[in-house]
């Protein structure tokens, strides 16, 4: 059985659309940086924190009593960067400005860290995805923070939502971008049910 590690909703419908029958359990983690940690390091360990968390909480969660098969748990985590900053959520709306100001007319990456853990298994890995932003005005900068979309996304946008006006072109997988690179995901979850039910 597999479990998503993650509330979001852009996550749930991804794995949905690919075919993938879940089960959704989010334990809120410390999403804080250490202190020199890279974009790569982080989302890794942030999305293997989400995962251990789920595998503890199912422990005491009834709907996962007597699985009749192997627990699958599905961390995930995303990050934007430009010029060496990493951009996380927002924390408001003055912060959502400067971030989009930062991508405006440059390409920045998308990264999201993933972890898939079974019963003694576990496997981390992360995609990254270019993306190319037109230059924006900051008349079209404040027009989209105040829709409040940008208030609970990495580098401050959706690119499946109004923003995709912006995008002129991405390079690496799309789905990344949206929050979950379902055919690495896909793949882990492959290997690991096969370990999983040895």
């Amino acid at each position: 059985m597999l479990i998503l590690a993650s509330a979001s909703p852009r996550r749930s419908e991804l794995l949905a659309n690919a075919g993938f029958e879940f089960q959704v359990l989010s334990v809120p983690v410390n999403e804080q940086p250490l202190v020199g940690e890279t974009a790569g390091a982080m989302v890794r360990r942030l999305a293997a924190n989400k995962a251990r968390a789920a595998q503890e909480a199912a422990k005491s969660d009834p709907r996962f009593a007597n699985s009749p098969t192997p627990l699958l748990f599905l961390g995930a985590d995303t990050l934007v960067t430009v010029d060496g900053q990493i951009l996380g959520k927002p924390k408001d709306a003055a912060d959502a400005r400067r971030m989009l100001q930062l991508l405006s007319g440059r390409t920045h990456q998308v990264m999201t860290g993933v972890a898939l853990l079974a019963e003694g298994v576990e496997e981390i890995a992360a995609e990254t995805t270019e993306v190319t932003f037109c230059s924006l005005s900051l008349e079209e900068i404040a027009e989209y923070v105040t829709t409040g979309v940008p208030m609970d996304k990495a580098g401050a946008y959706a690119i499946q939502g109004y923003a995709s006006r912006w995008v002129p072109r991405i390079r690496g997988c799309y789905f990344n971008v949206v929050g979950l690179p379902i055919s690495l995901v896909s793949a882990l979850i492959e290997g690991v049910a096969a370990t999983a039910a040895r």
